[in-house]
């Protein structure tokens, strides 16, 4: 039998658990260089939920008011390591208290909007299983949020990154939006549900650069273009495909459909560039398509994109794939779903487990 040496091993100076506190990363501080991350991901404690019995952890708090001003104190904190371009997700789920649901992610997002961040997406992680409640007045809970915020920019111009082409294509049903259905894991953290690396998965494709320059710290940005293809997921594209080929539909046809679009009149006149403004011929192949195809026309007007190359800093040509923190590190779900995804990553816990 094969032995591979300790994952630990392989992956240093790429992948690092480290003991410090969330509340201040002094421990970052030794190693790595201000705004030296691309992407925060992380599920702190919920209010009142567990105990881990030490002195600096946060979630025991008195009050739902004294959890939310320790909490978003300690988030923006963290601004000082993020990259320009970075972003932060915190997963959140709510508490019962006295009978009553106390908001924590609603009072979490408004502290940060006071403090000058702002909310890219609101995304509902919902669980198609739960753990049933005790109580016969409250209904089980199947859901929690992940927020991503944008800290307080110094140029209006700095934005956050994001790959939707990433997600897409590694996991199409993603397009579904920002409800994502996932499985909790039965991990052996303690935690009744722990954080899924699916969910993890997910958003460091969409927010963590595959690419940074680094010469200059910028990500290279994907370049997408729509291909000849159509989505296999759909049962719809699936008969369009169908129909195209069963009446002898060619290439010219598929760029007339494209050219012209949706609609030729009402609204799709207003809201569509080439409508109107084709030459006859165009809209000769796009009315036969349409004649043949039927409902199923609009199908090819959303094709699938595909990747065709990146758009560089225009500086250094080495690149380094994105940098992940994260500073409640708990069972290393992230660092694990980073490795897996070939970005690097680093963990910050009052008690890290190794990987």
């Amino acid at each position: 039998m094969v032995v591979e040496p300790p994952v630990v091993e392989i992956h240093l100076p790429d992948h690092q658990i480290l003991q410090g506190n969330a509340k201040n990363l002094d421990v970052l501080s030794l190693q790595f260089p201000v705004q030296g991350f691309d992407v925060i991901l992380t599920s702190p404690p919920y209010w009142k939920r567990r105990d881990y019995e030490h002195d600096e952890q946060l979630g025991q708090e008195d009050t739902p008011d004294e959890y939310i001003e320790v909490l978003s104190d300690t988030v923006a904190l963290w601004a000082r390591w993020l990259a320009p371009h970075a972003s932060v997700f915190i997963n959140l789920a709510d508490t019962h208290h006295n009978g009553f649901l106390v908001g924590t992610p609603i009072l979490f997002e408004l502290a940060m909007r006071e403090k000058g961040w702002r909310v890219a997406h609101r995304i509902i992680w919902s669980k198609p299983s739960s753990v049933p409640t005790a109580s016969p007045r409250r209904l089980a809970s199947r859901h929690e949020t992940v927020l991503q915020l944008v800290p307080p920019r110094k140029k209006a111009t700095e934005t956050y990154y994001f790959d939707r082409f990433a997600l897409n294509d590694r996991i199409p049903e993603a397009e579904i939006g920002d409800v994502w259905h996932v499985a909790p894991s039965r991990g052996q953290s303690g935690h009744v549900a722990p954080f899924p690396k699916e969910l993890a998965r997910r958003i460091l494709l969409l927010a963590c650069p595959e690419r940074v320059c680094e010469q200059c710290g910028k990500p290279h940005q994907r370049q997408v273009e729509p291909s000849p293809a159509l989505n296999p997921n759909r049962k719809q594209a699936r008969r369009a495909i169908e129909l195209f080929q069963e009446h002898n539909l060619t290439e010219d046809h598929l760029a007339a459909i494209r050219a012209v679009g949706i609609s030729d009149v009402g609204m799709g006149k207003k809201l569509q560039n080439g409508s109107g403004k084709n030459s006859p011929r165009v809209q000769q192949l796009a009315d036969e398509a349409k004649q043949a195809l039927g409902g199923y026309f609009r199908e090819f007007t959303f094709a699938l994109k595909q990747h065709v190359g990146w758009e560089s800093c225009g500086c250094s040509e080495t690149t380094r794939p994105g940098w992940l923190l994260d500073p409640f590190a708990g069972s290393n779900t992230s660092l694990l779903a980073a490795r897996e995804l070939g970005f690097r990553a680093v963990g910050v816990d009052l008690t890290p487990h190794p990987l």
